[in-house]
């Protein structure tokens, strides 16, 4: 009998929309994951495909969006958090948050649905409780508060409220959830792409994207500490490590670059589900 498989999708902004060609390669074999485990916008391209889209799908949908810049300023005006109302209140800084609630609302395609249970893959996400300083498992209950929870960066968008618990984004206590999928799978599988160290660049990042290679630094070093302990039975990194966090309209660029994982994905999974 063949063996089954889960899958860990990781955070790292637009680099994780080099998932999608992992998903590919998952297609091309004809195979699916017994469950998924996303972060950050690894919860975003997991919900998507447990949805039941395909990779191709989901990737017509990015590039498609990520080509309309007007369309993606449009959207990102309705995602504001902050109103002339608070201005007064909270100061300039809120009028430039995002809420990661509208954020869901006007860029998650229309497959995905509303509730956990509608899923056909079973989804767990992470985020992060900013006060009790430790992570919150989502699998069940609504889903898009779960998926706003997760990839709510501070200083980028507003935190989300669940049952009175003030969360952000899943990478600031678990970068790459494998760990989560134990006992779902025979195989997990996990992709990480925060990025390989490089000599080579020598740019000064602007603070948004200082913030953000920040978050990366430490996301990757916990992912270290937790694969010393015990990791998945396969890691793979997409080389997508000269993009930055918010390259998204990069979208094409970026598939294309995590392409060459494709043929390694697809020997190293088949060695492991047929071992």
């Amino acid at each position: 009998m063949k063996k089954t498989f889960a899958l860990a999708l990781g955070g790292g902004g637009a680099r994780g929309l080099a998932h999608i060609a992992v998903l590919e390669a998952l297609d091309e074999m004809r195979i699916r994951p017994a469950a998924i485990a996303g972060t950050s916008i690894g919860s975003w391209i997991g919900a998507a495909y447990a949805a039941g889209m395909s990779a191709r799908e989901i990737r017509r949908f990015v590039i498609t969006l990520a080509h309309d810049r007007a369309e993606i300023f449009r959207r990102l005006i309705a995602t504001r958090a902050g109103t002339f109302a608070n201005l007064l209140n909270l100061g300039f800084g809120s009028a430039t948050l995002i809420d990661a609630e509208k954020f869901c609302e006007q860029f998650l395609p229309d497959k995905v649905p509303d509730d956990f249970a509608a899923l056909e893959i079973p989804l767990t996400i992470i985020a992060t409780d900013l006060y009790r300083r430790q992570q919150v498992v989502f699998s069940s209950g609504a889903l898009k508060p779960a998926l706003a929870a997760s990839i709510a960066l501070p200083a980028l968008m507003r935190p989300v409220v669940i049952a009175d618990r003030i969360l952000i984004d899943g990478g600031a206590s678990n970068p790459l959830p494998f760990e989560e999928l134990r006992g779902c799978a025979d195989i997990v599988l996990a992709v990480d792409i925060s990025g390989a160290p490089t000599d080579e660049r020598r740019d000064i990042p602007n603070p948004w994207e200082c913030l953000l290679a920040t978050v990366l630094v430490m996301a990757n070093a916990i992912t270290a500490e937790k694969v010393k302990h015990g990791g998945p039975d396969l890691i793979v990194r997409p080389n997508v490590g000269a993009f930055r966090a918010l390259d998204f309209l990069q979208a094409s660029a970026i598939v294309r670059a995590a392409e060459p994982v494709k043929a390694e994905l697809k020997e190293k999974v088949a060695a492991l589900l047929e071992g």
